[in-house]
């Protein structure tokens, strides 16, 4: 029989490992979802867990909450197998917020947020239970809240008041899948800004998290993994990088510098839209050949920057194709406009009534015959024929 305790745990030494995957798998009717993973979550630093959808992400973190058990490898908190912790006893070393928040009956927001201090009934740590609520409301904006049922709020109002339920808890070990899905610019920050203070407290925090500008702004470590395997574990600007990040997610991104605070930035590659010019110092498509997994839409530029091969002259009716200038074309008959900017060849002279056809200056006719109107060398007006000599 397993030795359980019932002891009031301590917080973990900034710098140690609070919580570990080592060598981990976990398939479920045949399939695996995550192979051989090992990675630590340390006492004092905020761990991102990122990678694509079916990646393994929410089975890492359930693994690690002991909502599941292993086929292969082993669970720790705090240095000890999971099997060594009674329920109570890993209610008080670890805290998890699940992605969905489920709440049948009416219980106001206070209730809900009391509710992580039940793993503290009957130790001295239930003094605390007060203090530990109305902190937790103030975390997440929802100290004006604690009187509305849980029910009549939002999606983004009832994710805030599970996590402030998990902040009440008060553990050393904080494991947050998704804390931000539904959540507005102002509350994503706040929520992160919330997680580096818990860790910068002396908690570890994990969290995992589907945006990666926000990984590499938050994060100290970031753990990428990749159908069910980790790809990469360590600072965001070792693991965040173009080529594996591409590789990754099967789509090219862009990497660079915040330029305040030297925090990566990620962002898919995009290709300017066609006919937008490109900013200052920098081509239109960066220099970046197109990826072959992205073929384009029907309708979709080419994205090329080779020079198109100069085009056939247009029809009458329509445009160039190209910007390569047009050879001359024959003089328009009447009534039809040129085809072309450039100098047209000089024509024959008008007949009486007709207009000439070209601005350019007309050749020497011969002396009008009587009733025919005079052939000026000046560029004549359209449509006016001149007076009889």
């Amino acid at each position: 029989m397993s030795r359980r305790t019932s002891t009031l745990p301590r917080r973990p030494e900034a710098g140690t490992v609070a919580a570990e995957l080592a060598g981990v798998s976990y398939s479920v009717d045949g399939k695996p979802l995550l192979h051989q993973v090992s990675l630590d979550v340390r006492a004092g630093e905020v761990l991102a867990l990122a990678g694509p959808n079916g990646a393994g992400k929410s089975t890492a973190l359930a693994l690690l909450a002991g909502d599941l058990t292993p086929d292969e490898g082993e669970v720790r908190v705090l240095g000890a197998p999971l099997r060594k912790w009674s329920t109570v006893d890993l209610a008080r070393r670890r805290s998890v917020l699940p992605q969905q928040h489920t709440v049948t009956f009416p219980f106001t927001v206070g209730d809900v947020v009391r509710m992580g201090r039940t793993p503290w009934a009957g130790t001295p740590n239930e003094a605390e239970d007060d203090a530990a609520v109305a902190r937790a409301l103030a975390a997440t904006d929802l100290t004006e809240f604690a009187g509305r049922r849980f029910t009549t709020l939002s999606g983004g109002e009832q994710a805030r008041a599970a996590l402030s339920r998990v902040l009440a808890q008060d553990t050393g070990v904080l494991l947050l899948d998704e804390p931000t899905a539904a959540l507005d610019l102002r509350h994503t920050e706040e929520v992160l800004a919330v997680a580096a203070a818990r860790a910068a407290a002396g908690d570890a925090v994990l969290v995992v998290l589907h945006d990666l500008g926000l990984a590499a702004a938050h994060a100290d470590r970031v753990a990428l993994l990749s159908a069910g395997r980790l790809a990469a574990l360590g600072p965001p600007a070792d693991v965040l990088t173009e080529q594996l990040l591409g590789e990754v997610y099967r789509h090219p991104v862009e990497v660079f510098a915040h330029p305040r605070t030297g925090r990566p930035v990620v962002l898919p590659y995009r290709s300017a839209p066609p006919g937008e010019p490109a900013l200052p110092g920098r081509p239109a498509e960066s220099g970046r050949p197109a990826l072959p997994y992205r073929p384009a839409e029907p309708g979709e530029p080419a994205e090329s920057s080779q020079p198109a091969q100069p085009a056939e002259p247009a029809q009458p009716g329509q445009p160039a194709e190209s910007s390569q200038p047009a050879q001359p074309a024959e003089p328009a008959q009447p009534g039809q406009p040129a085809e072309s900017s450039q100098p047209a060849q000089p024509a024959e002279p008008a007949q009486p009534g007709q207009p000439a056809e070209s601005s350019q200056p007309a050749q020497p006719a011969e002396p009008a015959q009587p009733g025919q109107p005079a052939e000026s060398s000046q560029p004549a007006q359209p449509h006016r024929p001149a007076e009889e000599s």
